[in-house]
């Protein structure tokens, strides 16, 4: 059972989009999915209380007493962890983590806060087996704020996974409840295009 982990110690990064976009791309693929919400502000646990009963189901796993082994019946899980993600609650994510993808947006403040999480994950004992992807998020290619953030990604040594677009698409599906893999392809398909490394990320 693959275990995914969305983490960033940055606040306001996008963890949230991407982890229910996540979860609601393997439901489109018919696994069982479990999306699990670590951060107090519950967003994910929110959304999935929007979430319409004809759409693709995608189960709540409560980690409110802590994160710890996935319960049985799903093939698939997604972790939504919170801003400032450290000590216990970060080695609890990561002793259950397979993959874990850091979302980034392109500011200074976040791209240094986010070296210090990726020295921190390098580091870890388990480093060796977690598969690691950066994430793009809210990304204008036309900016020198981009352009910064390619240079930084780039010095990594770590797979880019793709540079998601700044987009109401995402807020208005969120507010139903919905994904990007919930609705026709042609409303959202440059945003569907731009998830391509992503998703072959994910089925690996």
């Amino acid at each position: 059972m693959p275990v995914i982990v969305v983490a960033n110690p940055k606040g306001g990064v996008g963890k949230t989009t991407l982890s229910t976009n996540i979860a609601g791309y393997f439901a489109s693929k018919g696994h069982a999915v479990m999306l699990g919400d670590a951060d107090r502000q519950q967003s994910s646990k929110l959304w999935l209380g929007l979430r319409p009963t004809a759409a693709r189901p995608i189960q709540s796993w409560d980690v409110s007493d802590g994160v710890a082994k996935p319960p049985k019946g799903v093939t698939h899980v997604v972790l939504d962890t919170p801003g400032g993600l450290h000590g216990g609650n970060f080695k609890d994510a990561m002793k259950v983590a397979h993959k874990v993808i850091v979302p980034l947006q392109p500011s200074v403040f976040d791209i240094f806060a986010t070296r210090a999480f990726l020295d921190q994950l390098a580091q870890h004992s388990k480093a060796s087996q977690l598969q690691v992807g950066i994430v793009g998020m809210r990304v204008d290619s036309r900016t020198i704020a981009a352009e910064k953030l390619q240079e930084f990604v780039g010095s990594l040594g770590l797979p880019v996974l793709g540079f998601l677009r700044d987009t109401q698409n995402y807020i208005h599906l969120a507010a139903r409840g919905l994904t990007l893999w919930d609705v026709a392809p042609s409303r959202v398909e440059k945003d569907v295009e731009q998830w391509q490394a992503l998703t072959a990320f994910l089925d690996k």
